[in-house]
């Protein structure tokens, strides 16, 4: 019964003209803006050191980090297993094309999030749910955007990583999932109700060890098949358009896993980064859209690009068609467990 509502859930989020939109919304801002996401890289590094005279916000780096930790999880390691298991090879591909558009995206949502945001006692508020209510005058609309978000981001997110921490624990260790889950809520509690400045603090200490020390290790994984890059990189490129006889048939899964991955991934366009982006006490609202549009290259270009060359390098991976026919197998011992992908690439090179 669960399962049946989840998956009738999932096809409403996940609805075609929603995907098409989210990337029609990437071409008409990366067109707007003149590809402000290629135009002004450079800035976008010097962004990210950017603050404010009054110092009453979070610093830029930190607003980057925070919202660097909400992109960079499950999605980067179980959502592009998921992807070339679905869509082969060339679902990565296409995670980079909506990363690159998406990065549009992220720009001008927290860019407006500056240009609506409010003071209050402790520092600045916004999102969304403002530049909804105060530029397009829809209140009801801001308000639904902050229940909806309120719901997802304080309740149905974070179970899911729960769940997978516990489940990561149990399987190495002799831990019980409630105590694992128990010590999480004690964690994220005291980092929480510290307020927004200590989730920043926090933040800008853990993610850029999260974020590049995952990628060093993903490099040291890759280094053991370095040979096999260069064919890996010919894979993801031919597959992606169909030019793969394995993954001919499959053009279509290819397109819609890369771009649903890609965007589950980076996030752009859901709101989630302009919300702490208006917490941000910079110069200029536009330098901290730049930020935010290089955390979506960081996400998907560096994190989701690692995962997937630490599969493919390895050669274990399975390809399926929409109707779960094996159309290719290179773990066959994995053919009913897509999620242990990562982890048997990192076994074929760790042997034991």
């Amino acid at each position: 019964m669960l399962e049946k509502i989840i998956s009738e859930v999932n096809a409403i989020v996940w609805n075609p003209a929603l995907v098409v939109l989210l990337i029609a919304a990437g071409l008409y801002f990366s067109f707007r803006t003149r590809m402000v996401q290629v135009r002004r890289f450079g800035l976008m590094l010097r962004s990210l050191f950017s603050r404010g005279k009054d110092g009453k916000g979070i610093s830029s780096f930190e607003a980057f980090c925070i919202a660097l930790s909400g992109r960079v999880g499950t999605g980067n390691i179980v959502g592009v297993a998921t992807a070339i298991a679905f869509g082969g090879p060339g679902a990565v591909f296409w995670m980079w094309v909506v990363a690159f558009f998406g990065a549009s995206t992220a720009f001008v949502e927290s860019t407006l999030a500056q240009i609506f945001k409010f003071s209050h006692s402790s520092g600045y508020r916004g999102g969304p749910f403002s530049f909804i209510e105060h530029g397009l005058k829809a209140r009801w609309l801001g308000i639904a955007f902050a229940v909806i978000t309120l719901l997802a981001c304080g309740v149905f997110l974070p179970t899911v990583q729960a769940n997978g921490v516990s489940s990561a624990m149990g399987n190495s260790f002799p831990v019980p999932p409630l105590v694992s889950g128990i010590a999480l809520a004690v964690l994220l509690g005291l980092v929480v109700f510290g307020g927004v400045k200590r989730i920043a603090k926090v933040a800008s200490v853990i993610t850029p060890f999260m974020a590049f020390g995952y990628i060093i290790l993903s490099l040291v994984v890759v280094g053991f098949h370095i040979s096999d890059v260069p064919a890996v990189l010919k894979a993801i490129v031919t597959n992606a358009f169909g030019i793969n006889p394995v993954c001919g048939g499959i053009l279509g899964s290819t397109i819609a896993m890369g771009v649903k991955r890609g965007i589950f991934s980076n996030e752009a366009g859901q709101g989630t980064g302009a919300i702490v982006s208006a917490a941000t006490d910079v110069p200029h609202p536009a330098q901290q859209g730049l930020a935010q549009a290089f955390s979506v290259y960081v996400d998907t270009l560096l994190v989701c690009t690692a995962t997937a060359l630490m599969i493919l390098t390895s050669g274990t991976y399975n390809i399926l068609d929409v109707s779960g026919q094996l159309l290719y197998s290179g773990a066959p011992e994995l053919a009913n467990n897509y999620v242990g992908y990562t982890q048997n690439a990192v076994d074929s090179v760790f042997k034991g």
